[in-house]
């Protein structure tokens, strides 16, 4: 997809802060520091569209940018390990779900995984909770560039096999070398259409 802009829009903790909800709209959802923020820099081709930390938990808003004036990605707060209050954790939750439930544009989400971990009953919770409210989801996991070739072949079926998924369905992504991002594209664009 070639990219002509890419607007942060607003940051917003309950429906009456959404935007205007009048462009399809992708979401995307991980854990805490698997690298979402990244990955939507990496797809519109920009450094810093998206704020990026080291420090897991950076991202407590739901977050919105409008692409080339026809769709909308949602940068959704990360789920697990975070270094925030106990309190604001709690809020996530339900801030999340009501997004999830409420927005009538939402396509689909990309769920985030780390390929170096293996995935927990949360993405296994998240995945059949998007499917009983049929929200169609994008598997991508991250940092593949991080672990041997050798390597990422078993990981990806070792996920595979706790998701119960087929191992095609995962689409492994690097931000440092781009492997991925045409793939990443083709399934959101699938879904905006």
């Amino acid at each position: 997809m070639i990219i002509k802009s890419a607007e942060f829009v607003t940051s917003a903790v309950q429906p009456s802060q959404y935007p205007p909800s009048d462009l399809p709209e992708i979401a995307f959802a991980g854990r805490s520091n698997v690298g979402k923020s990244s990955l939507i820099n990496t797809l519109v081709n920009r450094k810093r569209l998206v704020k990026t930390s080291s420090t897991p938990g950076r991202t407590q808003l739901i977050n919105f940018f409008v692409i080339n004036d026809s769709f909308t990605f949602v940068d959704l707060p990360g789920y697990g390990y975070a270094k925030v209050p106990l309190s604001v954790k709690k809020k996530w939750g339900p801030m999340i779900e009501t997004f999830l439930l409420t927005r009538k544009t939402l396509k689909g989400v990309v769920l985030i995984m780390d390929i170096r971990r293996t995935p927990g009953i949360e993405e296994r919770n998240f995945i059949d909770w998007f499917s009983s409210f049929n929200i169609l989801t994008v598997l991508v996991t991250t940092k593949v560039d991080k672990i041997a070739k050798t390597k990422l072949i078993k990981q990806r079926i070792a996920i595979a096999k706790e998701l119960f998924v087929d191992k095609n369905a995962l689409i492994p992504f690097s931000i440092k070398t781009r492997q991925g991002k045409d793939e990443v594209w083709s399934a959101v664009e699938k879904l905006i259409i």
